[in-house]
């Protein structure tokens, strides 16, 4: 894998076990962040790889939370396989809503990440280390569905400095079914980028209001099919 130039990125990786939803959130400088960085299934976990990255550690990390594995045992099993991860940053969240995560020691400035109840929040190459607190903070404090709760991570931490470097780039994956969903549907709730943006965190929230609505129109209009559907003649 190439990578252009210095890394730095702030994410967040957080879940909503009781209405089965997990979901990554990511900004930095460089674009196509949403490629590379956020990675999630449902009933799985997410995870998120960034700083020097390893881009083995998302598929190769769903893979071990499939078969069972603690958001724990995965950063464990991943980190100890790699010579490199001294510069790795990564983040896992499981399908139960654990938490876990490693800095390398040689990630740069303000590398740091900080674990909470069903989440963790993550960045390196930042402007201050205020970046993380404050995007903890934000997501514990924030209310609504997940992935507004994510933005608001994303907003506290750039509102903190961000990527020293600037913003340009920023992604947000939630995955999540309802149980009528037919089997060949993807699990991908939401799934939308912002890339070469002057304000990528502000689209994004424009992107993700826009996308909540449109589904909660199609959730009422489902919703009233069924009702029809089940009522006698």
């Amino acid at each position: 894998m190439v990578v252009r130039g210095p890394p730095g990125t702030f994410s967040i990786v957080a879940c909503d076990p009781d209405r089965a939803y997990w979901g990554v959130a990511v900004s930095t400088k460089p674009a196509s962040v949403g490629a590379t960085v956020p990675w999630a299934a449902w009933k799985v976990g997410a995870v998120a790889t960034q700083a020097m990255s390893n881009y083995y550690y998302g598929p190769d990390g769903l893979e071990l939370l499939r078969r069972g594995h603690s958001a724990e045992e995965v950063v464990r099993k991943l980190t100890g396989a790699d010579g490199r991860r001294d510069h790795r940053q990564l983040a896992v969240v499981d399908r139960r809503g654990r938490s876990a995560a490693w800095t390398g020691p040689k990630c740069l400035d303000h590398a740091l990440h900080h674990l909470g109840n069903g989440y963790s929040c993550q960045g390196n190459m930042l402007a201050s280390a205020t970046v993380v607190p404050a995007m903890s903070k934000a997501f514990e404090s924030s209310r609504g569905t997940l992935g507004v709760r994510m933005l608001r991570a994303l907003e506290a931490g750039a509102a903190a400095g961000g990527d020293r470097r600037g913003i340009e780039s920023a992604a947000l994956v939630v995955v999540h079914r309802e149980r009528w969903f037919p089997k060949s549907w993807s699990d991908r709730w939401v799934d939308i980028r912002a890339d070469r943006h002057p304000r990528p965190i502000a689209e994004l929230g424009r992107l993700l209001r826009a996308d909540e609505a449109e589904t909660k129109r199609f959730l009422v209009s489902r919703a009233a099919a069924l009702r029809k559907k089940r009522s006698p003649p």
